[in-house]
C-alpha cells in the first residue's frame, strides 16, 4: 500500500513557493520537502487541518491511496 501525497500538485495550481507553504502551516521549509516527497511516516491530524485551510481543499485533495502492484520503480 502506498499513499501519494499531492502537496506538489496543490502548490503548483496556486503557485505558491515552498517557503511561503511552509510559513503559512507553521511548518519548516525541509518538514514540506519531506510530506511532499513521500518521505513521510505519519502526519499529525493539526498539521493536516493546517494545510487544508491554506490550500482551502478537503484531506483527499492531498492524499491518494496507490495499491503497490500498480507502482512502477
Amino acid at each position: 500500500m502506498a499513499i501519494v501525497v499531492r502537496i506538489d500538485v496543490e502548490l503548483a495550481k496556486r503557485k505558491m513557493s515552498v517557503g511561503e507553504f511552509a510559513e503559512q502551516v507553521g511548518l519548516t521549509p525541509a518538514n514540506v520537502a519531506v510530506l511532499k516527497n513521500g518521505r513521510a511516516k505519519a502526519i499529525r491530524f493539526t498539521t493536516l487541518e493546517a494545510i487544508c485551510r491554506v490550500f482551502e481543499c478537503q484531506p483527499g485533495d492531498l492524499l491518494e491511496w496507490v495499491d503497490d502492484e500498480m507502482v512502477v520503480d
